[in-house]
């Protein structure tokens, strides 16, 4: 059976939300978190550790979100066409970079891992207290 990863390389899974999509699954993901049985699979999301693959994604995020800012602070007060604009001139001059310093943010991510568990399930404790 092909993992997920395996099959990441396809082109059906490199295809990009546009404007009226976005809207659709902002929509759809803010019915769905009101939902306590979404609310419940998220902390049950949060008490595992995550995999090598979810740590690096979350690196990623973290540092193009950090380039991003570098380059753009007034990012999040920009229009959508812009912000797609922005994104793309980030990848083009940052793109290798940010490859390079999402591999150092994806170690220590790992490292932190299982405190940040351990954070969240002892809180949880503490609230059925």
């Amino acid at each position: 059976m092909k993992t997920f990863s395996e099959h990441s390389d396809l082109e059906e899974y490199k295809k990009t939300a546009d404007v009226i999509q976005r809207r659709k699954q902002g929509r759809r993901m803010r019915m769905l978190s009101r939902q306590s049985g979404f609310k419940m699979k998220k902390k049950r999301t949060l008490m595992k550790v995550r995999d090598a693959g979810k740590i690096t994604k979350s690196a990623r995020k973290q540092t193009i979100k950090m380039f991003r800012k570098k380059a753009y602070p007034n990012y999040d007060d920009m229009s959508i066409s812009a912000k797609v604009k922005a994104d793309q001139v980030v990848m083009q001059r940052f793109g290798k970079k940010i490859d390079k310093i999402t591999k150092r943010a994806a170690m220590k991510l790992r490292a932190a891992e299982p405190a940040r568990v351990k954070k969240f399930r002892a809180s949880q404790q503490a609230t059925q207290k």
